[in-house]
């Protein structure tokens, strides 16, 4: 089993918003092991020499090319990295499983298949299944004979999990269930599936009483209908079907879990994909930006190289320095969550409980790698194909699809709305509890700002992210700040002030991005990498886009919550926050797309 180098500290979810980060405990992708490097190649070289070239059969829904191809990377073990070794897996880390998702995203429509089977399919079994279970359908699962599907959505809840409408009913040693599930990932080609309903009693049809559950039901099973291929925008080479339940007759031994505890397995099972998917954007991100510097350096233009424009060089570094931080963001939240794992004491290993109980420690985290990485991936795309220019908007350049691909993500998982106020919401919650000393620090922080400025100086000369460090530890503040100040108005009715409760996400996911870039960027210097120079770089350019969010979104924050006096004076505290000296972004974008042009990919 890969595991995360001991370095690793693990730390409460959240806490970046209050403690400055120490490189030397953060998992960065220069921590990868031998054995992570040795499956990133596997899954880079299977994504580009076995997937790639399938791609137009894959896209015209030629299912056996795909079950095929699942099949090949069964063989290579790749499928198995969840599974448990007693079932035919590998059982290794998170970060494994994070690398295979990354270097797997060439082609969305493969990746989004296969991202489907081997974690919201098959992560269920593995958690809540039975022994019986496991031993029934794991090792056809890890080997691709079988590929699995998860069957939550329906049309009238998609976010809303609970307000499904699928029932089920005990009928001596059998379930009955009726219903209709909408847009299921791999719906088409998968043999076993993973459904949600609610258990009710005919005799009693109060809602409230019913029990959300989970069910394992074969394609076989009578009863069980696949509807037709939805034609989707993007990701056109995944199957995406309706199933239809009527009278679907299935063992009750196949429930999943406890009667009543389907909304635990998928909560739980959303985090591990919202992170994955998160991993799998910075993968679609950096195969992007490779199409783009490659057609950039061949295009030319009043007889020069269209690389050499400024314009098309600012894009360039925009993109690389988003994958440089969403790399920095990503495989620190997955390391951590491997350092929380591996804390657990050996007689609680295989606790289903206490293993879903440490990654719901990063619900947040989770939440925020999906909801950033999705919109840089769109920013990056659109970025491509802008240098493709009209060539972009033809189907036979790479440029087009990857645009039309990228645009689920940010409905996949969650929306990025839903996902917005449950960053918010689970970290305001986790201060209502005192998990996280979050009212605390904000008190703190209150009675500091209110307070006449401090105008002592300090000498930074010494620290060449001085600069940056001040600005990381203003922009905690200002998120804070705005969080006390809207916390202070509307009190336990914060949440339903959903225009603040995102611009409260937007501010504390721009603070863990940009702490994790900064973090990795000290670590590098502090190691004397050759990559450090660039890193700090990139590191410098993001803080530029992150403070500009953070400020703005401060502004609305405190626009809403407050006024007259109250306003002015919070509007100076703001004022006071977002003093920095501005970098020379110009010079630094030049550095990086030199550095992007010369590799022709991204450079790290």
């Amino acid at each position: 089993m890969a595991t995360v180098t001991s370095s690793v500290t693990p730390v409460a979810g959240g806490s970046f918003l209050l403690n400055d980060s120490d490189p030397a405990s953060i998992f960065t992708p220069e921590d990868f092991t031998d054995e992570h490097h040795q499956i990133a190649t596997t899954a880079a070289e299977f994504a580009v020499n076995e997937v790639l070239p399938a791609a137009s059969a894959i896209e015209a829904k030629n299912f056996d090319v795909t079950r095929m191809l699942l099949k090949k990377a069964g063989e290579l073990g790749l499928m198995a990295v969840d599974i448990p070794e007693a079932y035919g897996g590998l059982a290794m880390d998170k970060v494994t499983s994070a690398i295979v998702a990354d270097r797997m995203s060439v082609l969305a429509s493969f990746s989004t298949t296969f991202s489907a089977h081997t974690g919201i399919g098959t992560l269920p079994l593995v958690w809540y299944g039975t022994d019986t279970q496991k031993e029934k359908y794991l090792p056809k699962l890890a080997t691709g004979e079988w590929i699995a599907a998860y069957a939550l959505s329906e049309a009238s809840s998609g976010s809303d999990a609970m307000n499904i409408r699928t029932r089920a009913v005990l009928d001596g040693d059998h379930y009955v269930l009726n219903g209709e599930k909408m847009w299921i990932t791999n719906a088409g080609i998968a043999d076993l599936f993973t459904v949600f309903a609610k258990i009710s009693d005919p005799a009693d049809p109060d809602p409230a009483k019913t029990k959300m559950s989970a069910f394992l039901i074969e394609r076989t099973t009578p009863g069980l209908t696949i509807g037709a291929e939805e034609h989707k925008l993007g990701i056109r080479g995944s199957s995406t079907c309706p199933l239809i339940l009527n009278d679907c007759r299935i063992p009750a031994a196949n429930l999943l879990g406890e009667a009543g505890k389907g909304h635990h397995i998928a909560f739980n099972i959303l985090n591990i994909g919202r992170f994955k998917l998160g991993a799998a954007c910075i993968g679609g991100a950096r195969t992007s930006l490779a199409n783009a510097v490659q057609y950039a350096k061949q295009r030319t233009a009043f007889g020069k190289s269209i690389s050499s424009f400024g314009l098309i060089q600012q894009k360039l570094s925009d993109s690389a320095t988003l994958i440089y931080v969403g790399e920095s963001m990503a495989y620190r939240a997955i390391g951590a969550i491997d350092a929380a794992l591996a804390a657990i004491p050996s007689y609680q290993a295989q606790d289903a409980r206490e293993i879903q109980k440490r990654i719901e420690e990063y619900a947040v985290e989770c939440s925020i790698l999906k909801v950033w990485g999705s919109e840089m991936l769109d920013a990056i795309v659109d970025h491509t194909l802008q240098i493709f220019a009209g060539y972009g908007y033809v189907e036979e350049y790479p440029a087009e699809r990857a645009y039309r691909d990228s645009r689920i993500n940010r409905i996949f998982e969650g929306t990025n709305e839903i996902n917005r106020l449950i960053i918010t919401g689970f970290l305001m919650k986790r201060a209502m509890t005192g998990q996280l000393p979050l009212l605390a620090a904000i008190k703190s922080l209150m009675d500091e700002l209110m307070s006449p400025p401090s105008f002592s100086a300090s000498d930074s000369t010494a620290d060449p992210f001085a600069r940056e460090t001040q600005m990381l530890a203003n922009a905690r503040k200002l998120a804070l700040f705005a969080a006390g100040s809207a916390s202070q108005k509307y009190m336990n009715a914060l949440a339903d002030q959903q225009e603040i409760m995102g611009a409260l996400a937007d501010m504390i996911m721009e603070v863990y991005a940009f702490d994790s870039a900064l973090a990795r960027a000290r670590k590098l210097a502090s190691a004397s990498a050759t990559q450090a120079p660039l890193a700090h770089a990139m590191t410098q350019l993001y803080a530029e886009h992150a403070f500009d969010v953070i400020e703005s979104s401060a502004r609305q924050v405190i626009a809403a919550v407050a006024e007259g006096d109250m306003l002015r004076t919070q509007l100076a505290i703001l004022r006071r926050l977002v003093k920095y000296e501005p970098a020379d972004t110009i010079a630094l974008s030049r550095t990086i797309a030199r550095a992007v042009i010369d590799k022709g990919r991204y450079p790290l």
